[in-house]
């Protein structure tokens, strides 16, 4: 296929996964109009006015956070900016990190875009490891916005560690365990057992099921538990000698040359027509999905879904706030980003739209809503999140980690998935894309 053919189709792609990004680290809550400005409160002459650049739905002002803080603090006034679209957000950001003027006082830094701001951008932001407690956040976490001379360029938000979301009506129509517990003991460890869960289930499949969504959210689930992914710790490109890229690759090829593919496309209206109608019986869970699980299954979905530990530890999703250096009030945006961080106004947040604290202290205090426990079958899902969160490993993410991911997952399961290539055939596809990518 042509290059020009191929780079059409990739910059499709990568607006497709900024967008589904954009939903995820939301929490899958409704986003605000590109652009627009949103005051947590007035903006009276004689205070001081931080302003805050997000993307998306962080929950922020949703959980009233803004408005407390100015309560407690009369001389501040808030006023966060908001831009939709991740692929809109960062690209505005660099141009004005780069020109040293026109950056918010604090700016939200997405999870695929945190190393080229710690490779590329450190001396713009503020070391804020001088400023905080850096205990309160995960290990993994913090390694993320480390620079390699050791300055903290970003406080963590949330995490998005995952499960195994399961329809426990299907599974006992196919003669397997229920038992979320025994289930989890099944795959533990290996997403190839997981796979050969699926094998069995596929023998004694409800009319109309299969056993996962897709091949793509298979790897990804099993790619974000690797310690090693499309670049090494010091910067350099090795997606096509990673191990964890191998394995994944591998767990993948399995279910996409199986028929326990339902073979539908992430956040497609497909794939919401999939939960309605109950037509695959598992998905890989970040903590974000169980409101979105729980909106597109309905009123049929209600104690018939359970949640039960993934094979290993794996995460998908999560931001930081930065200060940057050319803030006019940076004592002020440290103090605020300090503050929305801190492991409390997390939980906060977490009631509001379920997006998971990367603080562990706050873990015992987080509190599911009623009504989501009783539809996934009174599931102890805080606790199934919090043990994922706190043992996930440390992943070097590059700067075209996104459009390397995109190559893989959108050309080459694809066309192994979809398209009926052999597995060498479907690598070789998203090797060329990949090379694109790269500009090699």
């Amino acid at each position: 296929m042509g290059t020009s053919t191929r780079r059409s189709r990739r910059l499709m792609a990568l607006a497709a996964v900024a967008a589904l990004t954009t939903g995820l680290l939301a929490g899958c809550s409704k986003d605000s109009d590109d652009s627009s400005s949103n005051d947590g409160g007035g903006n009276a002459k004689g205070k001081t006015t931080l302003t805050i650049g997000t993307f998306g739905v962080f929950g922020y002002k949703q959980a009233g956070l803004y408005d407390e803080y100015m309560k407690l603090h009369p001389d501040i006034s808030i006023k966060e900016n908001v831009t939709t679209r991740t692929d809109v957000y960062w690209p505005k950001v660099l141009t004005r990190l780069q020109a040293g003027s026109g950056t918010d006082d604090i700016q939200a830094i997405e999870v695929g875009n945190v190393t080229e701001a710690v490779q590329t951008q450190g001396s713009k932001f503020v070391d804020l490891g001088k400023d905080v407690d850096k205990s309160q956040w995960l290990d993994w976490k913090n390694a993320q916005a480390t620079t390699k001379d050791g300055k903290l360029i970003g406080l963590g938000t949330d995490v998005g560690p995952m499960a195994i979301c399961y329809r426990k009506d299907l599974f006992k129509k196919a003669g397997l365990e229920t038992d979320r517990t025994k289930l989890a003991a099944q795959w533990k460890g290996d997403w190839a057992k997981y796979v050969d869960v699926g094998k069995e289930y596929m023998r004694k499949a409800p009319k109309g099921t299969k056993f996962v969504d897709s091949a793509s959210s298979v790897y990804n689930a099993a790619l974000g538990g690797g310690t090693e992914r499309y670049y090494d710790k010091d910067g350099n490109v090795v997606w096509d000698k990673s191990d964890g890229v191998k394995k994944a690759w591998d767990v993948s090829m399995s279910v996409a040359t199986s028929d326990m593919s339902a073979k539908l496309k992430q956040f497609d209206p497909t794939w919401d027509q999939g939960y309605a109608k109950g037509t695959f019986a598992t998905v890989a869970c970040p903590a974000w999905m169980i409101g979105y699980i729980e909106q597109k299954s309905g009123a049929s979905g209600k104690g018939n879904w359970d949640v039960a530990a993934a094979p290993t530890a794996s995460n998908w999703g999560g931001s930081f706030l930065g200060v940057p250096t050319a803030g006019k009030h940076q004592k002020e945006a440290v103090a605020l980003a300090k503050w929305l961080t801190a492991p409390e106004q997390q939980a906060k947040v977490f009631a509001k739209q379920a997006s998971f604290p990367s603080t562990p202290s706050a873990y015992s205090t987080l509190k599911p809503a009623a009504d989501t426990l009783a539809y996934f079958s009174n599931a102890p899902i805080t606790q199934i999140f919090a043990d994922s969160a706190k043992t996930i490993p440390v992943q070097y993410f590059g700067i075209k980690d996104q459009p390397i991911n995109t190559a893989i997952t959108d050309v080459g399961i694809l066309q192994v998935e979809q398209k009926g290539k052999s597995p060498t055939q479907g690598w070789d596809a998203a090797k060329n894309e990949v090379k694109d990518v790269l500009g090699q």
